[in-house]
């Protein structure tokens, strides 16, 4: 199995019928962009469920999995979420990064807060995984198509404005997935309000985490060393988050469970990427 189908692997929601509009091997072709553009960089996460008013699991696990990994690269890390997930990115990620918090307000200090942020950090590379982005109305949705804009900052406006830019998600309205808007709206499986946001290069997986671990065996593969989190460590995150009020992004509930997958399914699924890396 590729690294791409693998991260395409037990797809719960027809994201994996996207692939054939991707560039062949994506995830080492983004890989290999992120190490042509080293230095300071943007990892943006943190998703809102509505029905339990938190964060969902599935997104700053991979956020720090891939932070770690550019840390041990020489890369000076900042994460950037909003007020409902930066506890628990900072409780999971390592004390060299930081951490800006982007407030949740309208769209015309959104807009200058995006530029005031660019301006003063001036990063070389921004990455977003997890992280909703705007449908052509303007409006943020979740995958039930229910609105969200009150509860989401607009850090996409990051991404507007940056020529060096990684997306990476699962269900079709994410940072990212812009480049694939007339796929994701013709598809009956994914939502009903594509994101418009661009990138420069696109990851599409399973789980949005799937594919932060995915780009990190590609870096791995392409450094030739493995620069992927231990099994052991990325449980331990999940369960953290969870402690901190972090739900499963399928039901909702305060659970050790990413996207409905079991910490032994996602397990199993990072061993699998571990040999991988092991056997290139």
């Amino acid at each position: 199995m590729t690294l791409d189908e693998l991260i395409l692997s037990q797809d719960k929601r027809g994201i994996s019928k996207l692939k054939d509009s991707l560039p062949e091997n994506f995830c080492l072709d983004a890989a290999q962009f992120v190490l042509d553009n080293p230095g300071k960089v943007f990892i943006v996460t943190g998703f809102y469920i509505l029905s339990a008013k938190a964060a969902e699991t599935d997104g700053p696990p991979g956020a720090v999995a891939i932070g770690n990994a550019l840390e041990e690269l020489g890369y000076e890390v900042i994460y950037v979420t909003d007020t409902h997930c930066t506890k628990m990115l900072e409780a999971i990620s390592t004390p060299n990064s930081r951490i800006i918090e982007f407030p949740i307000v309208n769209q015309s200090i959104s807009t200058q807060t995006a530029e005031q942020i660019l301006k003063e950090e001036n990063p070389d590379l921004l990455i977003s995984i997890e992280r909703c982005a705007p449908a052509t109305d303007g409006r943020y949705r979740n995958m039930r198509d229910m609105e969200i804009t009150n509860q989401t900052a607009k850090i996409d406006l990051l991404f507007e404005n940056h020529s060096a830019t990684v997306g990476i998600g699962d269900g079709g309205n994410e940072i990212g997935l812009g480049n694939l808007y007339a796929e994701v709206n013709k598809s009956e499986d994914l939502v009903g309000f594509p994101a418009k946001t661009k990138v420069s290069k696109l990851i599409i997986s399973s789980v949005s985490n799937w594919g932060g671990y995915g780009l990190v065996a590609a870096l791995s593969i392409l450094k030739n060393k493995n620069l992927l989190l231990s099994v052991e460590d990325d449980t331990a995150n999940i369960q953290k988050i969870v402690s901190m009020g972090a739900v499963d992004g399928f039901s909702g509930e305060n659970i050790n469970k990413v996207d409905g997958f079991t910490l032994d399914e996602n397990s199993a699924f990072l061993k699998e990427l571990h040999a991988l890396i092991a056997n290139k």
